[in-house]
Parts: C-alpha cells; sequence; structure tokens
C-alpha cells in the first residue's frame, strides 16, 4: 500500500506567516510540520510516498525532505499541484502512482501522538472499499461530520452549524482504487472544489465504508490557534516519534 501527503494549498488563514512560504513547511515545536505526516505513514509501515505539493515554494520541499532519508526511506516522489481546487482535487494527481493499488492520504496540516498501524492492518485485509479515521472534538462544526445510524455512518455532513455528533472525519482517509473514478465524478462544491466529503459519501452510498476511532490526541495546524495548540501539544507530550 502506498501513502500520500497532501501539501499543497495557499494557506490562507495563516497568513502573513505563509506570505514567504508553505503552510506545510512551518515549525510545530522543534520540526517543520511536514515531518509529522510522513511519520505518520512511515510508522504505519508504509515505505513509498508522493508528496503533492503546489505554491511558489514547491522547490523549498526538495531541500528540506530530500530522498526521505531522515525518516528511514529510500526515495520520496513528489508532484505539483496548479492553483488551488480541494483536497480531491489535489489527490487526483496521485493516480499514476496509485499503480491501481490500495492508498492511504493523509492531510499535512495533521499531527498524531500515537500511531494508525491498527486502522492500516485492518484496512489491508479489507477486500475494498475506504476507511476513515474518527475523533471526538470540542468543535466538530470546523470538521466533516458523520452522520450515525447505531455503528454505521450513513453521511458525512461537511462543516455543519448543528453537528449530529461529537466526531470529527480526520484528514486521515484509506481508499481503493475507485476512489479516482468518484473524484472524476464530482462536481465542484459552492466553494468551488472538490471535495473529499463527496468522496467519502459514495463510498457510504455503497455500504463500502468503515471507521477506527484515532487514539491519543489529534489536531490539525490550519489556523493560528491550532497550529499554537499543535506545539503545545508536542512539548508537552511529544508525537509519533519513529521509535514509538
Amino acid at each position: 500500500m502506498k501513502g500520500i501527503v497532501l501539501a499543497g494549498g495557499l494557506g490562507s488563514r495563516l497568513y502573513p506567516l505563509t506570505k514567504v512560504t508553505n503552510k506545510h513547511l512551518l515549525p510545530v515545536y522543534n520540526e517543520p510540520m511536514i515531518y509529522y505526516s510522513i511519520r505518520t505513514l512511515v510508522n504505519a509501515g508504509i515505505s513509498e510516498i508522493l508528496i503533492v505539493t503546489g505554491g511558489n515554494n514547491a522547490g523549498d520541499f526538495l531541500k528540506l525532505l530530500g530522498n526521505g532519508s531522515d525518516f528511514g526511506l529510500k526515495h520520496l516522489n513528489y508532484t505539483y499541484q496548479e492553483g488551488e481546487g480541494g483536497i480531491a482535487a489535489a489527490l487526483s494527481l496521485a493516480e499514476f502512482f496509485s499503480d491501481n493499488g490500495k492508498i492511504i492520504v493523509i492531510l499535512g496540516d495533521n499531527i498524531i501522538e500515537k500511531n494508525i498501524r491498527k486502522a492500516v492492518e485492518s484496512f489491508k485485509k479489507q477486500k475494498e472499499g475506504a476507511r476513515i479515521m474518527l475523533k471526538e472534538v470540542p468543535d466538530p462544526q470546523r470538521f466533516g461530520v458523520p452522520v450515525f445510524d447505531g455503528d454505521r455512518i450513513v453521511n458525512i455532513l461537511e462543516k455543519p452549524s448543528a453537528p449530529p455528533s461529537d466526531y470529527a472525519v480526520t484528514g486521515i482517509y484509506m481508499y481503493d482504487r475507485r476512489v479516482f473514478d468518484f473524484i472524476k465524478m464530482l462536481e465542484p462544491s459552492e466553494r468551488g472544489e472538490l471535495e473529499i466529503t463527496d468522496v467519502n459519501n459514495f463510498y457510504i452510498r455503497e455500504g463500502k465504508m468503515e471507521w477506527d476511532i484515532l487514539d491519543g490526541w489529534w489536531t490539525d495546524a490550519g489556523t493560528f490557534q491550532s497550529l499554537q495548540c499543535a506545539g503545545n501539544m508536542v512539548a508537552q507530550t511529544g508525537a509519533n516519534k519513529l521509535s514509538a
């Protein structure tokens, strides 16, 4: 199974910090933000990884990460997203890399305390479909929120004003090869983007979506508040070190 880190976008919510660099190169405590998402994949046993980036600072990723040797990798792959178009649009650029196999996708601003090995192993055994990671949060209206019928997810609502549950869909997704067919069927949302929530709902309608609860703390780092929170959490408790 191959891994994909989505690290494009303009990072407008972190302006002016992102005026001169990509959001995912900003520091979270003592390491660049993107280190944490790469390490999440490596800790889960993923050794083939693609970085999807964009903007004016894409070359800085190569300078920082090189071939991935700091993470025990022999090679890192890179591709470039022109402009913005949503998470699903960025993911579509990885179709060539997936080689018609299963993939695990992580947003480059997602930082977790522990690891996702158990969920990844479950997905490897899963015959088809998708798998997402959920986390109970105090502010689910900021995220995609699952609608449950018993233990089954029947829908995901994007940033609902009245969340139907206290769970957020974290930026960690596992898909079979059909994800790229679903993306090609998408229409842009009101934001003019191809939404990953719509991709997930395709799988849900087919009854092919599984889920797990993420262990330990989790945060994105896409706002000033969450970036500070992420740095504080890493400083206090650590994050997913390669020895974990």
